[in-house]
């Protein structure tokens, strides 16, 4: 795949690029030459392809708008910014592959990626070794900021305890303790169902379950099974296309009208693409975009929208604080060395711009995961507006749901 270039930030530019596809270049490299000086490279590697690439796409636009506002605000340390995008096609291998030819062959300063969890990690392993500073925007699995925690690599997303932490009493105290999984069999799964079967066994539930593969397409197998089980809830803890087609065979087998529905995530591009029959359930969000009384909020989705055509999900909002961080970050350190963006990072507090939400939002300097609120609400279908799809019940701070860095089981190494 070929690079994105975007080293111009006014709202055409960004408007025609943010409807390219990602293969695409947008600007022109002299662009950057004519300005004196190197582009800061942001390299970000993501599934644009298969079963996560609705999700990928929406990282990859947070992330572009993002770019186009810091450099039409003069970029970053005074040079413009370039976003090099490459598709991991949702491959271990791939990934890794591309990770380093970005640092490698394109001599990026900073790596974004991947929303497989088990693709993140294998590329914080090259980043790592490579000494240069590894956002993952939305990989969940624990071990990236837990057991396998390094001084180099950050997290915009929540981990797989903190969704299950903050839904699960909900999902208890509205439907009961009887509970039956459909978890994807990789890395992302099987921290999430470890965490969910943790918080459900405290309450006192019982469950069952089947793990299938990432990208499954026949779910009859699972679904009669869960029937026979009689659940209180059906979580579907399968991701992208793989959860809207267990959705659909749900509603299909009339399940609906047996059993609630619920789980850690149910994301908005998933959401738009289930008939109104499977929109339902108590579910978590990791940003939400209709948040009235948050000025900040109702500002940066107007603008949003106005550029893109699209109202930010999570998965925009991940891409955009992602690109907002390592500006904060350079800001801070002076420098782009990943050492010192890194310490630059630990323990920043996102400005109100960017967090996009009400109080204090940082990435935890003992395990460098960011300590959003967590929005646990009801999916429903839309109300007026076709993306009012979600009512928000209750914020959980990030902090209370993660519990403490011991927990997570993350020692940091600093920098030699």
């Amino acid at each position: 795949m070929s690079n994105i270039s975007m080293p111009v930030g006014r709202r055409t530019i960004l408007k025609a690029g943010i409807a390219l596809g990602a293969s695409q270049v947008v600007g022109a490299p002299y662009v950057v030459k004519a300005l004196g000086d190197e582009p800061v490279k942001i390299g970000m590697v993501d599934p644009l392809t298969g079963v996560l690439s609705a999700l990928a796409q929406s990282e990859v636009d947070g992330a572009k708008y993002a770019v186009a506002e810091i450099n039409k605000k003069g970029g970053i340390l005074g040079r413009q910014v370039q976003l090099l995008v490459e598709d991991s096609a949702n491959d271990v291998g791939t990934g890794v592959q591309k990770t380093r030819k970005l640092i490698d062959r394109d001599k990026v300063d900073v790596i974004f990626g991947d929303v497989n969890s088990g693709i993140a990690y294998a590329m914080s392993q090259v980043t790592y070794e490579k000494k240069v500073l590894h956002i993952v925007p939305g990989g969940h699995t624990d071990p990236i900021t837990g057991s396998n925690c390094k001084w180099n690599v950050f997290r915009v997303c929540n981990t797989t305890t903190m969704d299950a932490n903050a839904v699960t009493p909900e999902l208890v105290k509205r439907f009961g303790k009887k509970w039956f999984f459909i978890t994807p069999d990789y890395a992302y799964g099987h921290t999430l169902q470890e965490a969910f079967v943790k918080a459900l066994t405290k309450l006192g539930g019982t469950y069952e379950g089947d793990m299938l593969p990432i990208n499954n397409t026949d779910f009859s197998a699972t679904l009669i099974k869960a029937k026979a089980y009689k659940p209180n809830v059906l979580l579907n803890n399968m991701g992208g296309l793989t959860q809207i087609n267990c959705m659909k065979q749900f509603t299909q087998f009339g399940m609906q009208k047996e059993m609630a529905l619920g789980g850690a995530l149910f994301e908005l591009e998933s959401i738009k693409g289930v008939p109104p029959d499977a929109q339902a359930g108590w579910w978590d969000m990791e940003w939400w975009w209709n948040q009235p009384n948050v000025p900040e909020v109702v500002k940066f989705v107007g603008e949003y929208r106005k550029a893109t055509s699209k109202t930010p999900s999570a998965r925009d909002w991940f891409g955009y604080v992602s690109a907002q961080s390592v500006r904060l970050a350079a800001e801070k350190a002076k420098s782009l060395d990943g050492p010192k963006l890194a310490a630059a990072l630990e323990d920043l507090e996102l400005p109100p711009d960017v967090a996009l939400q009400p109080g204090k939002v940082r990435y935890r300097k003992g395990d460098h995961e960011l300590m959003p609120n967590i929005f646990v609400g009801e999916v429903h279908s839309p109300k007026g507006n076709p993306d009012d799809v979600f009512t928000v019940a209750e914020l959980i701070p990030g902090e209370q749901a993660a519990g403490s860095v011991a927990d997570t089981g993350c020692k940091m190494v600093e920098p030699s």
